[in-house]
């Protein structure tokens, strides 16, 4: 392929690396996404179980892949503080898992921010990790979006707010999960977060709740409305109705147009 005359030798090279950088985005894609799903699991069983040995390493592993294409990633951006400023919710959720040694009393309520962190952007991960799944981005995409905030949200809420250190807190993770969904659902409890972290994810989970579940709702009442139409003796009107009442109209007018000549 000739290269634009146009060009400059830098502008040449810049358009060059981004090249590169998308070839490479689009081969690492499907194996991110798995290890994206991975890393989601991992995630919530270590909220809920405190797991270690196994799946600490396999997390550990992970978190090391996921830092080393991004460092790749940024090494051949070519343009670096844009490149930067599209991606901080990553930086941050990469950072996050590096100070999980803060276990003092001293750095408790820094650790405590930070796997707050972590959670948020381990979601941000698993809803991008989705959205290259689905070839289109409806109601499937939504319900499994929805799937992901939820069961990562439980997680981060009994974390967060567990009944041995918080009055009327979680007992388990089914507690947490049921509680979750209700606030996602814009349903809600008796149960307020007690914490600083536990009520900042409830803040988050509720703007979620708000932002979709009214188009799952109307979804699901689209659904409804439709059969309801197909059916010969609904009460909705259908499409087969509708063909049938524009052509009533049509004949209509043909009479209408003969009567007046």
């Amino acid at each position: 392929m000739a290269e634009d005359p146009t060009l400059t030798p830098e502008d040449s090279q810049e358009k060059e690396s981004w090249q590169v950088l998308s070839q490479l985005e689009e081969w690492l894609e499907w194996p991110m996404v798995f290890l994206s799903f991975v890393w989601l699991t991992l995630v919530i069983i270590e909220l809920v179980w405190t797991t270690s040995g196994v799946f600490e390493l396999l997390g550990t592993i992970i978190w090391i892949i996921f830092l080393s294409e991004f460092l790749l990633r940024f090494a051949l951006a070519p343009r670096k503080w844009p490149f930067l400023r599209r991606n901080p919710i990553t930086i941050i959720a990469l950072a996050a898992p590096a100070f999980r040694f803060l276990n003092s009393l001293r750095f408790l309520r820094l650790a405590r921010g930070l796997r707050l962190v972590r959670i948020v952007g381990t979601a941000n991960r698993g809803l991008n990790a989705l959205r290259r799944s689905f070839s289109r981005r409806g109601l499937g995409y939504v319900l499994g979006a929805t799937a992901i905030v939820v069961l990562l949200g439980a997680g981060g809420m009994l974390a967060f707010e567990p009944a041995r250190e918080v009055n009327g807190g979680f007992t388990g993770y089914g507690d947490a999960l049921w509680w979750t969904t209700m606030l996602v659902a814009t349903v809600g409890s008796d149960f307020w977060p007690q914490t600083a972290e536990g009520r900042l994810l409830a803040l988050l989970l509720s703007l979620y709740g708000l932002a979709v579940f009214g188009y799952i709702t109307a979804s699901f009442a689209t659904f409804f409305i439709g059969q309801e139409a197909q059916a010969d003796d609904g009460e909705v009107a259908g499409a087969g109705d509708l063909a049938s009442l524009r052509k009533e109209i049509a004949l209509l007018r043909a009479e209408l147009r003969d009567a007046s000549r």
